[in-house]
């Protein structure tokens, strides 16, 4: 399973989801790709297989990846402190992979009816739901 992890600003959140995953899903491929130099070099430090930075490595990102996992705002033109171009959120919204989108309130994106959780909560959720994936289906 090839897992994308997109962040930006500072990679704080991309850092968590990396070394999560890595721990709780050992055999998947983990792919960072960050808005800018400081969000990637941070998501490589926590253990990122492979890392790139911009526009372009997240459209190609998003055309290898099985699941993208990341704040919600990498679907939103603009956010992120206008970090994520209108080009990066088309190509996570039209990728065939599954996208697990982590709910934060930042930049004038607010999301209602999701209850204030912390953001190592927010992680272990997120992680949880790219296990469900791995599991067989039920029959």
């Amino acid at each position: 399973m090839i897992i994308l992890i997109i962040d930006a600003q500072g990679g704080g959140i991309g850092k968590q989801l990396v070394s999560a995953i890595r721990q709780s899903i050992p055999d998947a491929s983990v792919l960072a790709v960050g808005t800018n130099s400081a969000a990637t070099s941070a998501m490589l430090k926590a253990g990122a297989h492979e890392a790139a930075t911009g526009e372009n490595a997240v459209v190609v990102g998003c055309r290898r990846a099985d699941v993208i996992v990341g704040p919600v705002g990498i679907v939103i033109a603009d956010s992120l402190l206008g970090e994520v171009t209108p080009k990066m959120a088309l190509a996570v919204a039209q990728s065939r992979a599954k996208r697990i989108l982590i709910p934060f309130d930042h930049c004038d994106n607010m999301i209602v009816g999701v209850t204030d959780f912390s953001t190592g909560a927010l992680i272990r959720c997120a992680v949880e739901a790219l296990c469900r994936l791995q599991e067989p289906p039920r029959e």
